[in-house]
């Protein structure tokens, strides 16, 4: 849809040449500016980067916007995210950047074993109560304020590399997590190309100079968020290689590596099983004395051929059966909550004014797991959609 905001008491449409004029006059007055994607608006705020000024949706309001609206967002209880925002994810209005609190490390000391995986076990997600960010969590909050977990039929064949890095990097430039924004952190590999192949390597080694450095026996460590192209054995243990950075491998210690084929079997599964599938990395990695790249901890995360987040086969054949469908959705992410703990699948935006949250019962579900799940559809006020898995074949859409 056109989007269009109120702006100085005036309408400006959100392709205007002077919008980020208006923004910036509107930043200075501490104004709130309202999207029109509905009659009576809903009230936005200001972010400022640099000389950049964008307009970001205010906190809570995310199902107040039409379901065809970019800033559009389901009630935060359908997903993992109700757990985390106001204690692991903090919005500051003022200022437009999000503080993060993450429950992982940017730093090690000399001789000091890390984490292997960097997804942690139900008992300690259980524990953490939502206050910290895990790595994968992090990775699903970038993914998130992407825009990456949403779809409509004219995002068909422009998601790429290079849009997925540019968007996920201004997610991060905005976000600061340890007193500094989480981009200053963040490799992302460049989308590879040989004819620049010299140039790109010069831009990755100025940036982890800066990134990585050491301070007595303590070193501060990267984020790295890749996409998979294998996972070899290394004498020491395995390599991981990504893709768009070929020639620049990291190595994982033997725990590291059984513990995330371990941890993360389900994404692996879904990687191999579907050719068209992709499988992203998210890991912290630090470089040693030989100028090798090492991971410290690491998650894995599956994505379909249009780079939706997908846990299971089965949610894999939804999303595929909306998409060919031709309808918009919105793909629940789980950040810390822990897999026993029930959430809406999807949300589907068929119309204006209308949404279905689609949930999907395991196979081996358990009556506390079904007794969550009626309290969940029930607090929702949603109309629901439901596949018990064990009970059969993917019941009709919703129409």
């Amino acid at each position: 849809m056109e989007r269009r905001f109120r702006i100085g008491g005036s309408e400006v449409a959100g392709d205007a040449r002077d919008l980020g004029e208006r923004l910036a006059e509107a930043f200075a007055r501490r104004e709130h500016p309202r999207c029109l994607c509905c009659p009576d608006g809903v009230p936005m705020y200001i972010a400022r980067f640099g000389d950049r000024h964008i307009l970001k949706r205010m906190p809570g309001t995310g199902p107040q916007h039409d379901v065809d609206c970019d800033s559009y967002e389901p009630p935060s209880g359908l997903s993992g995210i109700a757990a985390v925002e106001g204690q692991a994810i903090v919005e500051n209005i003022e200022d437009g950047t999000t503080a993060l609190r993450l429950g992982f490390s940017l730093s090690k000391v000399a001789g000091r074993a890390a984490p292997a995986a960097g997804e942690s076990t139900e008992a300690s997600e259980a524990k953490a109560e939502g206050a910290r960010l895990s790595p994968k969590a992090t990775l699903h909050f970038l993914w998130d304020r992407a825009g990456f977990n949403r779809w409509r039929p004219a995002m068909a064949g422009r998601r790429n590399w290079a849009v997925l890095r540019k968007f996920l990097l201004d997610a991060a430039d905005a976000s600061m997590a340890k007193g500094k924004p989480l981009a200053h952190s963040l490799y992302i590999p460049e989308m590879f190309d040989a004819k620049r192949e010299d140039a790109i390597s010069r831009r990755r080694a100025e940036f982890l100079s800066r990134a990585i450095q050491s301070n007595g026996n303590r070193r501060s460590l990267a984020i790295l968020i890749g996409e998979v192209k294998e996972i070899a054995p290394a004498h020491l243990g395995a390599r991981l290689i990504v893709k768009h950075a070929p020639r620049f491998p990291f190595m994982l210690a033997k725990d590291v590596e059984r513990r995330v084929k371990k941890t993360f079997a389900n994404a692996l599964a879904l990687w191999d099983a579907h050719s068209e599938s992709h499988l992203v990395a998210v890991a912290t990695f630090g470089i040693g004395p030989a100028g090798v790249a090492t991971v410290e901890a690491i998650a894995l995360m599956a994505v379909n051929e249009n780079w939706i987040p997908v846990d299971t086969a089965y949610e894999a054949m939804l999303v595929e059966r909306l998409t060919k469908t031709g309808t918009g959705f919105v793909k629940s992410l789980r950040f810390n909550l822990p897999s026993g703990q029930p959430m809406a699948s999807l949300v589907v935006t068929r119309a204006v004014g209308e949404s279905t949250a689609l949930y999907l019962i395991p196979a081996d579900a358990d009556a506390a797991f079904r007794e969550k799940l009626a309290d969940l559809i029930g607090e929702s006020g949603m109309p629901a959609w439901v596949w018990d898995i064990a009970k059969g074949p993917m019941p009709d859409l919703p129409s």
